[in-house]
């Protein structure tokens, strides 16, 4: 089966770069269009109705951009608006959502940590996942702060590292050894993570998960591309600078008012 049209992806501003970047490794003949709603970062502050309305607006430009498959790189949209998003739509939606179940799964302490926005933390979704661990100590932290540093260029300022200190020092004290990052944006975070935690505490995001269910879908639904290469473009609706910078300026990037 084959089909040329692209892969459309959006997220609350430019972390979800971070599952993109998941896809394109895993396919890189695919066609994709990304979208960084940057305008309306953070979407983790936001009520269930909104993160709504906003993952609807992004759905159907990229309908109107001609996707065949939709990835909603976002946590807090995916936990908020992914079964409305399939009610509405015909296209394949794929979601992400906290990894928890190979962090559950694998853990030695039986505690892990859960560092994500407060609209995934409170999420129905996100609760019924976590009830079916009832015998691992789940440590939630609201990362306050995180995605605008992030959507502003700051991932190694002062204030990113004293905001990571607070968050995971708690984690750390609780004996996890296990962090799962529950947003997209925070993969950018790693390194400076990676300088808070003890070696031994293993760090999960969710990209090459997504990127793996990407290409089942492909395969069993959709259709893969026949094209030998591809061009990549991204969308964003406030300055390119940071989205640019991100992708170390390697693709077209083209402010649109979405």
């Amino acid at each position: 089966m084959t089909n040329d049209r692209p892969i459309g992806v959006f997220d609350s501003g430019i972390g979800g770069t971070s599952i993109w970047k998941a896809i394109h490794d895993l396919l890189p003949n695919e066609q994709t269009i990304y979208l960084a709603d940057s305008k309306n970062a953070p979407y983790g502050q936001k009520s269930k109705a909104e993160i709504i309305a906003l993952s609807m607006k992004n759905t159907d430009l990229l309908i109107e951009m001609g996707c065949k498959l939709i990835v909603v790189a976002c946590n807090t949209a995916t936990t908020n608006a992914i079964q409305e998003l399939r009610a509405k739509y015909s296209i394949p939606f794929i979601g992400i959502e906290p990894a928890i179940k190979p962090a559950a799964t694998h853990s030695k302490t039986q505690t892990i940590g859960i560092l994500a926005t407060k609209g995934t933390l409170n999420s129905e979704l996100f609760n019924k996942t976590t009830e079916k661990y009832q015998d691992i100590k789940i440590v939630e932290q609201i990362g306050h702060g995180l995605v605008q540093l992030i959507e502003d260029g700051q991932i190694n300022s002062p204030e990113m590292t004293k905001l990571l200190n607070a968050y995971l020092t708690p984690m750390i004290e609780a004996n996890i050894d296990y962090l799962v990052l529950g947003c997209s944006h925070y993969p950018y975070l790693i390194p400076q993570i990676k300088k808070i935690l003890p070696e031994h505490i293993h760090i999960i995001d969710s990209g090459e998960a997504v990127a793996k269910q990407t290409q089942n879908i492909l395969r069993d639904k959709v259709g893969f591309s026949t094209a030998k290469t591809s061009t990549p473009i991204f969308y964003t609706n406030t300055n390119p600078k940071v989205l640019n910078e991100i992708l170390e300026n390697k693709y077209q990037v083209e402010e649109k008012d979405f």
